[in-house]
């Protein structure tokens, strides 16, 4: 039996199944969404996100997501999902968490103005402090899963073929901090003001160096004199451009593998 969703399962049938009590007003496939098949719920009462893993590996990832945005919570200065973790008829894992109002960094980095980008890479670097200043003793086991673990099954056992992410010097550096592990520009949320306000997307978080957060950031292209600003919020970083090259091959990993077997995922982020 599949423990993942395709885009012919009943979503809809699912989504009215986990919201008896709510009037579903509309829904919308997000077609960006390349870990899950991603559905924007409007009801009677709220917007919300679900999210349908695309195969087995990101089923049993979407779990740890789940439990990591419910640990982190609270944790930092700055909005986490509170993610409900469900299961359809057939015991597949799927998400449900509440919109948060705004935009991804992604959408709007290149229409700040230099104060707004100035605030927002100070923001970005507070929240990589505090989230890898949080105390792991009383963690759950997912929480503590080490990025360089992740990393490697995801390019071994995931990807169509081997790609070049530097394996061995990730598991190196690696600390035993909470790292995000995937804090690109479009899991970094905005309010109208253009002020930082949440992350979202905690799949690949685990323990690791918060080096390699710092170099997601700076994997894809970003405004001249972002990366400047961005790297003085930090007293020290000796790793960040092999890093993020690693994060780079990563990416390009990915694409290839989202072009072959779902090409109607829109890539436009990378």
């Amino acid at each position: 039996m599949a423990k993942f969703f395709t885009p012919e399962d009943k979503l809809d049938e699912i989504i009215e199944e986990t919201f008896p009590d709510k009037k579903i007003l509309e829904t919308k496939h997000i077609l960006t969404g390349w870990t899950n098949i991603v559905i924007e719920v409007l009801t009677d009462s709220g917007a919300y996100f679900f999210r349908f893993p695309r195969n087995p590996f990101w089923s049993k990832m979407i779990v740890k997501d789940a439990t990591v945005c419910n640990f982190v919570d609270g944790k930092t200065s700055y909005y986490t999902p509170q993610m409900k973790l469900c299961r359809d008829s057939s015991g597949r894992p799927f998400s449900v968490h509440e919109k948060i109002e705004g935009y991804t960094l992604g959408d709007r980095i290149y229409h700040l103005s230099h104060t707004a980008l100035t605030g927002v890479a100070y923001d970005i670097a507070k929240f990589i402090k505090e989230l890898s200043s949080i105390d792991l003793k009383e963690a759950p086991a997912k929480v503590k899963y080490p990025l360089s673990k992740f990393l490697r099954e995801l390019d071994y056992k995931h990807y169509d073929k081997h790609i070049d992410a530097d394996h061995d010097f990730i598991k190196e550096t690696e600390r035993k901090n909470l790292v995000h592990g995937d804090l690109n520009l479009g899991n970094i949320l905005l309010d109208e003001n253009d002020k930082m306000i949440g992350v979202i997307d905690f799949c690949f978080s685990g323990t690791g160096n918060p080096e390699m957060d710092v170099a997601r950031i700076l994997s894809r292209p970003v405004p001249e004199g972002f990366e400047e600003m961005f790297l003085a919020q930090f007293s020290e970083v000796q790793d960040v451009d092999r890093m993020r090259e690693a994060w780079k091959n990563i990416d390009n990993g990915y694409a290839e593998h989202i072009r072959t077997h779902f090409p109607e995922i829109n890539l436009n982020q990378l």
